[in-house]
């Protein structure tokens, strides 16, 4: 495998033949890091820690490090990334806790852009995009293609919905609701569905008019949540993104943006 000579690999970390660690990286023990997985230069990964195959880490990167928790005491929590992701320049993940499962996980497919910070317990899921200097706090969870912009803070245990778009500068308390557009209004608030993303990910123009009905209804009719439901129950024709946006309401503890 190309190990540069300045890098440092740990002996007890396990660095498949077809990775490629650059420049003055760091790989500590109990590494694991697939095929063609690419650690370009200055990154930094503590172990334990899961990368799959064809990954690119970009310079000054760290990765798998103890989190930012008064209540870590040095469990063994892990770090677990998948295929495919771009983790740019800066980017800081940290692995997981007791309190959270002792995991932070990171999907496939995904692209976190400079500076963003991962913390403990964070899961994001499949072709997520996050933002330059995104900050996720511990026990966040991202769903797939949901795409957070750049200088946005998302408090602890918040979840953002399947397909969201978060606007820039934006500071999320609660759940961002699935297809949904939110932004600052100057305050968070959704703006109806997020068209243009679902239009470019091949959603039917049937569902895009029913989410943004009952985007409608939920945050300008002058109704409160159950009354909403009722409502785009009767009037909106039903599918499935529709029944997801539902479920999502109905499980979320910590309360919506509306």
């Amino acid at each position: 495998m190309p190990i540069h000579a300045t890098a440092i690999v740990d002996p007890a970390a396990r660095v498949d033949q077809g990775a490629e660690i650059g420049p003055y990286s760091i790989v500590g023990a109990g590494v694991e890091i697939g095929a063609g997985t690419r650690l370009l230069a200055h990154v930094y990964v503590e172990g334990p820690t899961r990368i799959g195959a064809d990954n690119v880490f970009y310079p000054y990167c760290t990765v798998g490090v103890t989190p930012q928790d008064k209540k870590y005491h040095g469990e063994r929590a892990e770090t677990v990334i998948g295929n495919r992701n771009n983790i740019r320049e800066f980017v800081s993940i940290h692995r997981g806790t007791e309190g959270g499962g002792m995991i932070t996980s990171i999907g496939d497919d995904n692209l976190l852009m400079a500076y963003t910070h991962v913390a403990h317990d964070c899961r994001l899921g499949n072709h997520v995009i996050i933002g330059n200097s995104v900050g996720l706090a511990g026990h966040v969870t991202v769903d797939d293609w949901a795409d957070v912009s750049p200088f946005s803070g998302v408090h602890q245990f918040c979840r953002i919905g399947r397909h969201a778009f978060v606007g820039p500068y934006s500071v999320v308390k609660q759940n961002v609701l699935p297809y949904s557009l939110t932004s600052n209004k100057p305050e968070l608030a959704v703006f109806g569905a997020n068209a243009i993303g679902l239009e470019r990910r091949g959603f039917g123009k049937p569902s895009i008019e029913s989410l943004q009905t009952a985007f409608r209804l939920l945050t300008r009719a002058q109704l409160n949540t159950s009354q909403a439901i009722e409502r785009i129950r009767a009037e909106v024709p039903p599918c499935a993104e529709l029944e997801e946006l539902i479920e999502f309401i109905r499980s979320s503890e910590r309360g919506f943006v509306k």
